[in-house]
């Protein structure tokens, strides 16, 4: 089969485009610079102005693109915000370009759709969303994508929790440990909803096949666990001390706002996953710290 996607270079992408390929399936990655990679015998780099008619049918796609969120917000507020949105509006404008419509489209969405909480769960059956800077992001991002249903395209919204792997925010929570000076950050009670990049990547191929999954679907673990745990556990894998406290001022002071995505967080189950039969490779957290940080020593 062949899948567009977009962000097909990135963190998740990346091992999304590898899964798919190794399936057999030819991936056209839409990119603003194409230019700077080289095609292979099955993925295309094409630009968003392409002609969508010189195109193959395309079975589904999957946008994964946005500015990251490291960094301090203040600076780039409207690009996180604007950079999800208007990629998501060309996405749909292309798929009304081609000549056949895509069976289904995932957009990529994040758990931050439900707001902060430490005391409240929150599954797919959720319906109101947070109020904070990344919930008014994500409600608008989701807004942007349904379009695709007016086109007759099942459309699903993938929710990401923190997602686990060599890169992303993984490298960046353990660094403190490594260093000898790992422990809670800020109060330590704050929910942390995970996901293996392995189980990430295979919840959006299951997304892609299964007819009966639409709307949002939570990309996450589902054993979620409070920050002071999390630490802990990485800590126990690394075989470091855990006995340092980083108080949420220090942690605000070197991160600015970005900071909520450590100091708060949300208890999430993936519902819909479980509830499709969705078997998860990597349900509890030492399992996956073990498997991702072997993998980084042996590299």
């Amino acid at each position: 089969m062949n899948y567009l996607v977009t962000g097909g270079t990135g963190f998740i992408g990346k091992s999304l485009v590898t899964k798919l390929q190794q399936k057999g399936h030819h991936i056209f990655i839409l990119t603003r610079t194409p230019h700077e990679f080289e095609n292979t015998a099955h993925t295309t780099y094409i630009p968003y102005d392409y002609p969508a008619e010189d195109l193959p049918p395309i079975h589904g796609v999957v946008n994964l693109a946005g500015e990251s969120l490291f960094g301090y917000w203040t600076k780039k507020k409207q690009t996180i915000r604007t950079s999800r949105i208007e990629t998501t509006e060309k996405i749909i404008a292309f798929m009304k370009r081609l000549e056949s419509r895509p069976e289904v489209f995932i957009s990529g969405s994040a758990i931050g759709f439900y707001g902060i909480s430490d005391e409240n769960m929150y599954t797919e059956n959720t319906k109101t969303p947070g109020t904070d800077f990344l919930a008014n992001v994500v409600v608008q991002w989701e807004e942007t994508a349904k379009k695709a249903e007016e086109l007759g395209i099942r459309t699903v919204l993938a929710r990401f929790g923190v997602v686990l792997g060599m890169d992303g925010a993984l490298s960046f929570m353990q660094m403190p440990i490594k260093l000898f000076a790992g422990g809670k950050i800020g109060g330590g009670d704050q929910w942390m909803s995970w996901v293996h990049i392995e189980d990430a990547v295979n919840i959006l191929i299951f997304s892609l096949t299964n007819k009966s999954i639409s709307g949002p679907i939570n990309v996450t673990a589902p054993n979620p666990l409070r920050n002071k745990d999390f630490m802990k556990t990485v800590a126990t894998v690394l075989k470091r001390p855990f006995w340092f406290h980083t108080p949420s001022l220090i942690f605000r002071a070197a991160t600015g706002e970005m900071s909520q995505l450590i100091l708060h967080g949300q208890y999430v189950l993936p519902m819909k996953a479980i509830d499709h039969h969705y078997t998860f490779s990597f349900p509890y957290l030492e399992h996956a710290l073990r498997n991702i940080l072997n993998k980084q020593h042996t590299k």
